[in-house]
């Protein structure tokens, strides 16, 4: 049974007031804020000082709230947007961008979400044909796999690898941010409603009934306009200095 729970906004003032007391403000972020909370779901909080000799991140629990806490400053702030912005994944940004000001909005947090609203709006960067080659590698290969599974497991396993990287191509190749685990199926939908029911189709077979049919067409098609499968003449050379690629 779950401990009866406070406020989320409320235990998010206590929280920067007993454990953050020299920090400028949090932003209250998640699915709590999103009105999407389960009875397990935890308080992200991105708290923010004025100055820090490193960025950190640590979990606690705070009556009856897991809490995971991504401490900041200003600038620790502006390397972690460009790394989301480098990955295509918005993580931090999307929590300062959505997030609620504890105590009250200021002039630091409207600051940071105006860099955060104007990052979303930039999206990633393109991949470059490298990349894009790579990626298409890498769906073949899961797909060659899935063709002639050895086992039912096996099959699961590639399933489950190709579903995030298929969902990152599907993404990333239109110039959108990309979502990783449980957020994968929210930025499909939220992008292309009609093809999200269908990729959510297309893994439920494979996983639940170990078809794989649908979702190797649907990986066929999705790759179709970008040069299709790649197998013959995929190269990446490592480099002198020692280990690359693989």
């Amino acid at each position: 049974m779950h401990e009866a729970r406070i406020d989320p906004a409320e235990a998010a003032r206590r929280v920067l007031r007993e454990r953050y007391g020299g920090a400028t403000l949090l932003f209250l972020a998640g699915s709590v804020v999103r009105g999407e909370a389960t009875p397990d779901s935890d308080l992200d909080l991105v708290v923010v000082y004025e100055r820090l000799p490193n960025a950190y991140r640590e979990s606690f629990f705070y009556e009856g709230w897991p809490v995971e806490a991504f401490v900041h400053d200003p600038v620790t702030l502006g390397r972690f947007f460009a790394s989301d912005r480098r990955e295509g994944v918005p993580s931090i940004i999307n929590m300062v961008a959505e997030g609620v000001e504890i105590p009250a909005p200021c002039d630091l947090s409207a600051r940071l979400k105006e860099e955060a609203a104007a990052t979303l709006a930039a999206g990633p960067p393109p991949w470059d044909d490298e990349h894009l080659g790579d990626v298409r590698y890498w769906l073949t290969d899961c797909v060659d796999d899935l063709r002639h599974p050895r086992s039912a497991d096996e099959l699961v396993a590639t399933g489950a690898r190709l579903y995030e990287v298929a969902a990152d191509f599907f993404l990333r190749t239109r110039g959108l941010w990309s979502g990783r685990g449980k957020t994968i199926p929210r930025r499909l939908r939220e992008t292309d409603a009609d093809f999200a029911a269908r990729f959510s189709r297309a893994f439920e077979l494979l996983f639940v009934e170990k078809r794989q049919e649908e979702a190797v067409a649907l990986v066929g098609e999705m790759l179709a306009p970008h040069g299709g499968f790649l197998f013959e003449g995929h190269r990446r050379d490592a480099p002198p200095e020692g280990p690359g690629p693989s």
